[in-house]
């Protein structure tokens, strides 16, 4: 995540932290996150430098223009006019880090190598809010390459129960055998 992208939304969200609009504005700002990533050529459009700001300002307000609020279609400009668009997607995660953490709630990942059944979810986040002793935002993602099992990555640790970690370990384990 870049400076700027930290600097744009932890301005935005004092803002609407002090509005007491820090809730809508995050609903917002996630879709319309959702629909510039779904959009890359929009996103091209506003970046576009042969175009005129003007006319990139415009497309904004054609957009969004009393379907969001007034304070984060002017961020939207504002970024746009900077030339930082394409930060948008770092704003929200930013965003979200900021409101998770007034509110007590712990950010987490779990990675594995297929998608977990909803019941498997539920069980994880709430011993992992039992682990903890917090609130807890689980986040998912898959990713092939874990093989099986499961790592979870909060609060700047991970614990590790994949098959690939522990492949790793008796690979480790053997090469330093002396035979």
């Amino acid at each position: 995540m870049t400076q700027i992208a930290k600097n744009y939304a932890d301005a935005l969200y004092e803002l609407a932290r002090d509005e007491g609009l820090d809730e809508q504005l995050f609903g917002q700002l996630r879709e319309i996150k959702e629909l510039l990533e779904s959009n890359p050529d929009y996103v091209r459009l506003l970046s576009a430098p042969n175009l005129p700001k003007s006319e990139r300002l415009s497309a904004l307000d054609e957009a969004f223009s009393g379907r969001v609020h007034p304070y984060l279609l002017s961020f939207l400009k504002l970024l746009c006019e900077r030339g930082h668009i394409r930060e948008l997607k770092d704003c929200t995660v930013q965003y979200r880090r900021r409101r998770n953490a007034d509110r007590g709630i712990l950010d987490a990942v779990a990675i594995t190598a297929v998608p977990l059944r909803d019941e498997l979810r539920e069980k994880l986040r709430v011993r992992l809010q039992a682990l903890t002793g917090k609130q807890v935002d689980l986040q998912y993602r898959i990713d092939p390459g874990v093989l099986g099992g499961i790592r979870l990555e909060y609060d700047g640790k991970a614990l590790d129960g994949t098959v690939r970690s522990r492949l790793a370990g008796i690979e480790k384990t053997l090469s330093e055998t002396v035979l």
